[in-house]
């Protein structure tokens, strides 16, 4: 999670002069000593990643590159193919779904092909983040995908051209007749009023609704404000949604459902376009091991306020918040300056939230969602401060592990808001207050009233 960062008051900290000492001498040993010639601005830069980077897994140094991608991601826009990257599948990256209108979707891409090559570089087995780091690249330069597509007897070859893409965080549908689905994949800065905008659409196609699921599984999270944002639709004006804590005066603060916590720009309020029957319409929010940070927010200030019902498995468990300090050269730091808090004073760092009807991904089990890390199994991870135990969960494997899951054939990734998504089938039916089918590790079946205002 990311938000603007807010001017420091000039500090004139203690200097260890004697280590600094000690990393000029390493550095002059190295450059007279070590094998080969090593550019200056290299030894200086990693001497710089490493010291942010031990801090905790979410700090870190951010050359231009690196610097200019989070601003695209929080804009919602980014220079690339317009590709909807879902899960590993045999090894390979799954396409979820092109963009339409992107250069993906206009070359014939589909949804469930898998990208086996990029630029004739096999990606199999490769963290996905690596992956879409070689797809994305230069306005108009091109990129050649080999992809593998079920019913083909041979490997398809697209030779694509990078474009600026708009990529939106929100999705919505009317699943049956009175009930809605609402997605949220990432707090962008358009999101607060994409989700409006979709909830003010849902109410006109339907004005009789019963029921809302808000999807935040896999959601990694995003800008601060978006969480608000979101959070405010369903909660009275005002009402308390997060407060952070840090070594600053200034991250010292507490986030309210008011336009000035989450109107990132001008004056108008997105919400204010909201039916009032949003505010007590009955909720259920999924998340699973993959909603972290900002979605966690949303999440726990439902939950405390017993504004919805929480649907799903344990939440990432990132409660720190991220301040993004620009340097010279188009560079920047991203620090962790504060922890966050719900409503009720829980700290979600390295516990995540706790669903209210634990529900895995599929009939069968929680299959890949059992299988990814969380906060807590993250090197130099924050410690939890109020007390809570860490959360560990054994069963979290690497990337390799669930690629090897996937290419034994077990399952393949959920399609979320499919027509045989058991998450969300499970949800509606809790909106109408049938039995739900609860995870192996709680009693299997529960029959609850209505998610509601009052819970």
């Amino acid at each position: 999670m990311q938000f603007s960062a807010i001017a420091q008051r000039p500090v004139a900290p203690s200097i260890p002069v004697e280590q600094l000492h000690q990393l000029a001498n390493v550095y002059g040993l190295i450059k007279s000593d070590y094998v080969e010639s090593v550019d200056d601005r290299k030894l200086l830069t990693e001497a710089i990643n490493g010291m942010v980077a031990s801090l905790d897994p979410h700090s870190a140094f951010l050359d231009k590159k690196a610097y200019r991608e989070l601003r695209e991601g929080t804009q919602g826009r980014f220079v690339g193919l317009g590709i909807e990257a879902g899960e590993h599948e045999d090894g390979y990256l799954r396409i979820a779904a092109p963009i339409e209108g992107s250069p993906a979707h206009l070359a014939g891409i589909k949804a469930g092909d898998l990208i086996a090559r990029v630029d004739a570089v096999s990606v199999r087995g490769m963290p996905i983040s690596e992956i879409i780091k070689k797809i994305r690249g230069e306005p108009n330069s091109t990129v050649v995908l080999t992809v593998l597509r079920s019913g083909e007897p041979a490997p398809l070859t697209f030779t694509l051209t990078r474009q600026e893409i708009v990529q939106k965080s929100v999705k919505a549908k009317i699943v049956e007749p009175g009930y809605a689905w609402l997605r949220i994949a990432q707090f962008q800065e358009p999101t607060v009023e994409d989700m409006a905008r979709s909830l003010a659409a849902l109410h006109q196609q339907e004005p009789r609704l019963k029921g809302l699921v808000l999807d935040l599984r896999n959601d990694p999270g995003g800008l601060l404000q978006g969480a608000i944002g979101v959070a405010a639709a369903f909660l009275p004006r005002g009402a308390h949604i997060v407060s952070t804590n840090g070594q600053l005066a200034d991250s010292r603060q507490q986030y309210l459902g008011r336009p000035e916590y989450y109107v990132l720009s001008g004056d108008a309020d997105p919400l204010a376009v909201l039916p009032a029957a949003f505010k007590h319409l009955p909720m259920v929010v999924l998340v699973n091991s993959g909603s972290a940070s900002a979605s966690e927010i949303v999440a726990g200030a439902l939950q405390d306020h017993r504004r919805a019902t929480i649907m799903g498995s344990r939440t990432f468990g990132k409660g720190s918040v991220q301040t993004v300090r620009p340097l010279v050269n188009d560079t920047a730091v991203k620090l962790t300056t504060a922890r966050y808090y719900t409503p009720n004073g829980r700290s979600i760092q390295a516990r995540g939230i706790v669903p209210d009807l634990p529900v895995d991904e599929t009939v069968d089990g929680d299959g890949l969602n059992a299988l990814r890390v969380r906060e807590a199994d993250l090197a130099h991870h924050l410690s939890n401060e109020r007390g809570h135990d860490t959360v560990r969960e054994a069963r979290a494997s690497t990337g390799q592990e669930l690629a090897q899951y996937l290419a034994q054939g077990k399952r393949k990734p959920p399609e979320f808001g499919a027509p045989d998504d058991f998450q969300l089938l499970q949800a509606i039916r809790h909106l109408k207050g049938e039995s739900v089918a609860l995870s192996a590790s709680a009693t299997r079946t529960a029959a609850l009233p209505p998610a509601n205002a009052g819970h």
